[in-house]
Order: C-alpha cells, then structure tokens, then sequence
C-alpha cells in the first residue's frame, strides 16, 4: 500500500486532488479517459501541473446517474490504481461508495477512500474503512444520485450539513476511525439547489468547527453556469477558480478539481498578495 507522509493535515497546507474520471458518461470529459492507459496518462499529466492526490472514480455520481456493478467497477478503477501507484509519489484516492470497491482498491495501491455517502452506503463501510488504516473523505448528500436533485430541501442547509457531518465524525470514532484520519467535503451540487450551494461556499469556514481539513468540490459543476452563462462542462474554468479561491479564504485547504495547473497558480497568486499585505 502506498503511505502518504510528504503533506500534514492541516490547515495551513493546501492539497490539491487531481481527478481521473474513469467512466464513460462523465459529466465533466464526457469519457475521454474510460480506457485505462488513457486515465493513467492523465494521471501522469496531473501529478506533472501540481496535484498532491490523484481520485479515481469508476461510478459516475453526477444527477441522474444510475448505479454500477461492483466487478464493472472494479475493472475499470484496479489497474489504473495499479499504473499510477508505480509511476508517482501522488496519494492515490479511490472515490467510490463500495466498501468492496475501497478494500481492492487499498490493496492495489490507494491510500485514501473518498466516499459521497460518507461511509453509509453499505453497513459494512464503517468497518472496512476502520480496518483498511486509511486516509476518509466523508461528503455531505442528500438522496442518491439518481434522485439528488429532484427537490433538495433544507431549513438551514449549512447548519444541516455541519450537524450531519459531525454525526458522521462521531460514528467514525465508535468504529475506531480517529478523527485525524478524516477529511469532510459539504457536498456541493450533491442534493442541493443554487442557493444551498452558494450558502455553503459563503459560509465554509462554519465547517472548522469539526476539526478536520474541508476539502472543496465544485470544480465545473452545473451551479457555475446557472451563474453565468450555458456550455460545455469543460468551459466553466473561471467559475471553478473563483469558487477554489473563495473557499481557501474560508478556510478549505483540500481542492478535487479538473484543471491543476490554472487552480495551482491562482492558489499561489492569490496566496503571495495576501502574505504581501
């Protein structure tokens, strides 16, 4: 298994988390790295322009998204896992809601298991990821991806989403998976409206109440372009940006984006002026 220790969790030091979707209807690159030796080169490319953490995902979560077979999964997420473990020093992350999934994938190479159900997708994920030793991203949803975005409803989404996450802290401890082990993501575009989804970039900082690093995920997402303007997922780069740099002030120091390198140097940009003032 690869052992990260380069990065501490802290903070102070910004992690950025390259993604290589290895599935054919992405919402974002519609495909383009389906095959393995296409995603593992993308991989290649990501660690090259900056990133600290490579996610690889075969299940596409996107709305509407329909559920895949464990050995589908499997095939397509195990040997890219096992072509990058070799040919990088960049944490390997598995996102997947499958404990099945997270267990192959730690022994193949990854180091971190970044799940959108927060460990409650299956009874056996607290358990696994206890015994597997590894980094957790815990991420806020409400309802599944086929029925996510149907009419999120909320009486104070960012308080729902710090309580849930807290609960989900607190599960992890009773299975024996201690706090410095975990990351929390609010989730966004995953059950919530433009309006949630802005609450929650506003009011990010709300989420270091719970003592662990707040990794951001917005990058292209379809809150963007509601924004702005209709196109292609790949177009949204700005918006993707600003939502990065928006949430570093407020405190997010873990970033899964699409495009490293624009998101690598806007974080150093915006980090030298502030150092200056």
């Amino acid at each position: 298994m690869h052992v990260w220790q380069e990065r501490p969790m802290t903070p102070d030091a910004v992690t950025l988390m390259g993604i290589v979707n290895v599935t054919p209807d992405s919402f974002s690159d519609g495909g383009r790295f389906h095959h393995a030796d296409r995603a593992i080169a993308h991989g290649l490319t990501l660690a090259e322009e900056g990133a600290h953490v490579l996610d690889i995902g075969g299940e596409s979560t996107r709305p509407g998204a329909a559920t895949v077979d464990i050995n589908e999964e499997l095939s397509r997420v195990i040997p890219v896992i096992e072509g990058l473990a070799s040919r990088t020093e960049c944490l390997i992350s598995i996102d997947t809601r499958k404990p099945e999934v997270a267990r192959a994938a730690v022994a193949a190479g990854a180091g971190l298991w970044n799940d959108v159900t927060a460990l409650t997708y299956s009874p056996d994920s607290l358990g696994v990821a206890a015994e597997l030793g590894v980094q957790v991203c815990l991420m806020h949803a409400q309802g599944t991806p086929e029925t996510m975005q149907d009419k999120p409803v909320y009486a104070d989404v960012v308080a729902e989403v710090v309580d849930y996450l807290s609960d989900r802290i607190v599960a992890c401890a009773g299975a024996g998976i201690s706090r410095e082990r975990l990351i929390v993501d609010p989730g966004i575009g995953f059950g919530k409206t433009l309006a949630h989804n802005l609450a929650l970039l506003a009011h990010l900082d709300r989420l270091s109440s719970l003592n662990c690093p707040v990794l951001l995920g917005a990058s292209r997402k379809r809150f963007i372009a509601a924004l702005d303007r209709e196109g292609d997922a790949i177009e949204r780069l700005g918006g993707s940006i600003a939502a990065v740099l928006a949430g570093r002030q407020k405190g997010a120091s873990w970033f899964r984006v699409h495009d490293v390198a624009a998101t690598r140097q806007a974080l150093a940009v915006a980090g030298a002026i502030a150092a200056a003032d």
